[in-house]
């Protein structure tokens, strides 16, 4: 069973918890992933809370579906998720972050691993 946060949507953890499954690298590229029965069992929601993160992963690229055999981890989503984390880094966590080092009076040097 999956803890859940109240602060976001139990549908978007599921779609956070499996994109850092493929980033993580635990589920490849071309790999089946479980179904939607399978995964809502896993971490005990309801199925359609399953279906509208997976819904969502297929729309952003990270997942496919075939018909009658089931979702598949998208070729270079491993790369598109790196891509949409770091924006969201960049978006959100990195001007909190700066306003606290301010406040600290902190300095810190931050690079880029390419």
């Amino acid at each position: 069973m999956m803890q859940f946060s109240e602060e976001k949507p139990i549908w978007r953890q599921i779609y956070e918890l499996i994109a850092m499954r493929v980033l993580s690298g635990e589920w490849a590229e071309g790999e089946r992933v479980m179904s939607v029965r399978e995964m809502a069992a896993s971490v005990g929601v309801n199925p359609n809370t399953v279906m509208r993160s997976y819904e969502r992963l297929e729309a952003d690229g990270v997942i496919f579906n075939r018909r009658g055999i089931g979702f598949f981890v998208s070729e270079g989503a491993k790369e598109h998720i790196r891509q949409l984390e770091r924006q969201k880094f960049m978006d959100e966590e990195l001007p909190k972050l700066r306003e606290r080092l301010q406040l600290l009076g902190l300095t810190i040097d931050v690079g880029v691993k390419e």
